[in-house]
C-alpha cells in the first residue's frame, strides 16, 4: 500500500512538470511573444521575461526585434540612357508590429526580398547612369521609400536603409568612359594653358602702351646721365665714348627736342631740357671732330 502510494506521487509530480513545461515560456530581451488562443491572436504582446500559458489552448511565438539586413541579389537593369548595368543593393529593416508580421504576411524576409529586387529594377530604369554612379544617396532614399511603402503599415516592418553596393558596367562603356575622362583632363591643360598665354599677351600688351606713351624714356634717362656727368665738369665730357654714341645722343636730343628749339613732346615733360644746350652742341662738335670725346689740346708750344 505505501508502495502504491510513493508510485501514484511520482507519477502525479511527474505530469505536473510536464503540464508546467508547456506552460513556461521565455521571451528574450530582443524578443516579443505573440500568443494565439485557440487560433485567435490576443490583444497582450508578452514582452521579455517568463510568461504562463495554457497548455494545449495556447500557443506563443516569439518574434525577433533585431535589424536584419538581408542581401539583394545582382539583377541587371536598363537604365534610362539605354545602359544595361548590373546592380545589387542590401537592405536592412527591423519589425515593428510583431501581430501584423506574422498575420497579414507569410514568410516576411522573403516578401521583403522580393520587394526589394522589383524597387531596385524599377528605380535603376528611372535613373541616368551619370545619376547612378554619382548621386547615390538619391538612389538610395528613393529605393527607400519605394520598399518601405508596401511593407510598413500592412506588414509591420521598418525599412532603416537601403544601399546600393555595387554598379557592373559592361567593358564598352568603361573603354568609353575612359576616353571621356581623358579628354575632359586634356581640355582642362589647354585651357589654363590658353589662359597663361593670354594672361601674358595682357602684361605684354600694358608694357608696349606704356613705353609708347613716353617714347625715348629710357634713352632721355641715359642722356640725363651723360648730361649731369657733363655739367659736373664744365661742360666737358671726360670719359670717352664712341663717335657712334655721341653722334645717337646728338641726333636723339635734336629730334626729341631736348635741345632748344626741338620739336618733340619731351622738350615740356622732359628735365634734361634746359641742360642740353651747350652739351649737345659739344657732343655734336666732338662727333664732327672724331675725336674721343675729350677737349682736343693744343699743340705743343
Amino acid at each position: 500500500m505505501g508502495a502504491a502510494a510513493v508510485v501514484g506521487l511520482v507519477i502525479v509530480i511527474a505530469i505536473a512538470v510536464f503540464v508546467l513545461s508547456l506552460s513556461v515560456r521565455l521571451v528574450q530581451q530582443y524578443q516579443r511573444g505573440v500568443v494565439f488562443r485557440f487560433g485567435r491572436v490576443l490583444d497582450r504582446i508578452r514582452q521579455p521575461g517568463l510568461h504562463f500559458i495554457i497548455p494545449v489552448a495556447d500557443r506563443m511565438v516569439r518574434v525577433s526585434m533585431q535589424t536584419t539586413v538581408i542581401g539583394v541579389p545582382a539583377q541587371g537593369v536598363i537604365t534610362r540612357d539605354n545602359v544595361t548595368v548590373t546592380v545589387d543593393a542590401v537592405v536592412y529593416y527591423r519589425v515593428v508590429d510583431p501581430v501584423k508580421v506574422l498575420v497579414n504576411v507569410r514568410d516576411y524576409q522573403s516578401a521583403v526580398l522580393q520587394v526589394a529586387q522589383t524597387a531596385l529594377r524599377s528605380v535603376i530604369g528611372k535613373a541616368d547612369l551619370d545619376t547612378l554612379l554619382s548621386n547615390r544617396d538619391k538612389i538610395n532614399a528613393e529605393l527607400k521609400a519605394v520598399i518601405d511603402a508596401p511593407t510598413e503599415k500592412p506588414w509591420g516592418l521598418l525599412i532603416e536603409r537601403v544601399e546600393v553596393k555595387d554598379v557592373a558596367l559592361p567593358e564598352a562603356m568603361k573603354r568609353s568612359m575612359s576616353r571621356q575622362a581623358e579628354a575632359e583632363r586634356e581640355r582642362r591643360a589647354r585651357v589654363i594653358i590658353a589662359d597663361a598665354e593670354y594672361q601674358a599677351s595682357r602684361r605684354l600688351a600694358d608694357a608696349s602702351r606704356t613705353m609708347s606713351g613716353t617714347p625715348g624714356a629710357y634713352q632721355l634717362r641715359l642722356l640725363q646721365t651723360v648730361v649731369d656727368v657733363a655739367a659736373e665738369k664744365n661742360s666737358t665730357l671726360v670719359m670717352p665714348f664712341p663717335v657712334e654714341m655721341l653722334s645717337f645722343f646728338a641726333e636723339f636730343a635734336r629730334r626729341e627736342g631736348a635741345a632748344p628749339g626741338g620739336r618733340g613732346p619731351q622738350a615740356q615733360t622732359t628735365p634734361v631740357g634746359p641742360v642740353l644746350g651747350p652739351v649737345t652742341e659739344s657732343v655734336a662738335a666732338a662727333a664732327a671732330e672724331g675725336g674721343d670725346g675729350r677737349r682736343p689740346q693744343p699743340p705743343p708750344g
